[in-house]
């Protein structure tokens, strides 16, 4: 009772998350889904350990929020929201995400392939040894980091396009890092940030940035060049327009 299949062609979200639910309680350790197409919530609130969930197709919003624990691989891409208050586990993207990808992110590790799109890691945070990772094999929209509080972000722009993050990144940052690789502009960051060289610190995001090597079978030899790390310049960047 080790590995299972199912079929979610026309199968409703409720009934699909509820029959992964079960099977889970059952013993289930790897449990493959085909034919996925928009079906929203998988994994959600999953607190088993030793779960591996393999997708083929498109889930639908919030794939693993709250989710505790389990692994999720994704052939394919995702939609918005995916890693939604996260507390620990892995999510692994084939390919590209949505908007708020790791919204509220408590936790855990999400690695995306591509590219992801607005509000990335927006009020991403931490507490005690929970420390949230996104690495991002590509490039995102606007709003990377807003409000982010913890955590760490790694964008790679593997492919070496322009305008690696958007407009306004770390727009109300006030904790954590996000470390991209190659050059940013002033104007692409928020006024809570500042730009420094990370070049210095590649030993310390070594383990995230060989795990996606390991999962999308890049060499490492690829990610190579300058890395430029934004931090927040305030605890409280909106301290003066508070009435206490």
């Amino acid at each position: 009772m080790n590995n299972i299949t199912i079929n979610a062609e026309n199968m409703h979200y409720k009934i699909l998350n509820e029959e992964i639910r079960k099977l889970a309680k059952q013993g289930y350790q790897k449990i493959f889904i085909d034919n996925v197409c928009g079906q929203k919530f998988i994994g959600a609130g999953l607190s088993e350990k030793n779960i591996e969930i393999t997708i083929n197709g498109i889930p639908g919003n919030d794939l693993g929020c709250f989710m505790d624990g389990a692994t999720i691989y994704v052939n394919g891409n995702v939609q918005d929201g995916t890693g939604n208050t996260m507390n620990s586990g892995r999510i692994i993207i084939n390919g590209n995400a949505g908007d708020i990808t790791g919204h509220s992110m408590r936790g855990g590790e999400i690695y995306i392939k591509g590219n992801a799109g607005y509000r990335v890691g927006i009020h991403m945070k931490e507490y005690k040894n929970s420390h949230p990772v996104i690495v991002i094999g590509g490039i995102t929209k606007d709003f990377l980091g807003e409000y982010m509080a913890g955590g760490l972000i790694i964008v790679l722009n593997l492919e070496e396009k322009n305008g690696i993050v958007g407009e306004l990144a770390g727009t109300g940052m006030h904790g954590g890092e996000i470390f991209l690789r190659g050059n940013i502009e002033e104007s692409s960051s928020g006024k809570e940030v500042k730009i420094f060289s990370g070049a210095n610190e590649i030993d310390r995001i070594q383990q995230y940035l060989k795990n996606f090597c390991r999962f999308f079978n890049i060499s490492y030899e690829k990610i190579d060049g300058n890395f430029y790390k934004l931090v927040p310049v305030s605890k409280r960047p909106y301290g003066k327009i508070y009435a206490y």
